[in-house]
């Protein structure tokens, strides 16, 4: 049995017309004219090739230009358990400005009330960016949640869970994401936002269990 594949073009049927007919116009007034025409023959091949494939190279070179300038998100979803109960771990994380001791990708955090805080990251070749966050979800040995306020230079959301686990010992699940806004500022700090990165903050939080483990009968102030 003999099997028939079809590529999918990214321009639609409407468009394919469209192209045949003005490369077949392009085509004919070359002819018409009777002398080489660089340009009108360019453009007519080109609009021929659109309506032949459905493919436009152009459009296509556009979407990754786009692409290159707003990538996608820095996520980070892990987990890490630790040999403390859920009651000394959320403390330690709900003082936001202990964050900075075991997430090491982040110079300095300033609470400025019960819900709102300033973060400060610094970024090689760009220096120190600085933005407010909101804590949007805060459940007692269970749950938090921050995001950066509107208008920050960086989007940064954060969602930690702690769940008791058996041995009075806690498993942490974090979700974490960064994300540059648009603008020249965004571009550079995009150009950051690598899988290096993502990696970094993953063995921060990785950290995070030696961190505590090692605070030794002092606890959690």
């Amino acid at each position: 049995m003999q099997t028939h594949s079809h590529t999918r073009g990214d321009i639609g049927e409407g468009q394919r017309i469209l192209s045949a007919i003005g490369g077949s116009l392009l085509v004919y007034l070359v002819t018409k004219k009777h002398k080489t025409d660089s340009l009108l023959l360019v453009g007519g091949a080109y609009l021929l090739y659109r309506a032949v494939t459905g493919h436009c190279p152009i459009s296509e070179s556009w979407k990754t230009q786009r692409q290159r300038l707003h990538p996608s998100n820095v996520n980070v979803r892990t987990q890490v358990i630790v040999a403390r109960p859920p009651g000394e771990v959320y403390p330690l994380w709900r003082s936001l400005e202990n964050w900075p001791l075991f997430m090491r990708h982040l110079a300095n955090v300033d609470e400025l009330d019960n819900s709102t805080s300033a973060w400060t990251m610094t970024m090689p070749g760009i220096g120190d960016v600085r933005w407010e966050a909101n804590i949007v979800r805060d459940e007692k040995d269970r749950e938090l949640s921050i995001s950066s306020a509107p208008g920050a230079p960086i989007d940064v959301t954060a969602k930690i869970n702690f769940s008791p686990t058996p041995g009075n010992a806690t498993r942490i699940d974090v979700m974490l994401s960064y994300r540059a806004p648009a603008g020249p500022i965004g571009e550079r700090i995009a150009r950051l936002l690598t899988p290096v990165f993502r990696d970094k903050i993953e063995s921060d939080i990785a950290n995070f269990k030696h961190f505590i483990e090692n605070l030794g009968k002092k606890g959690v102030e």
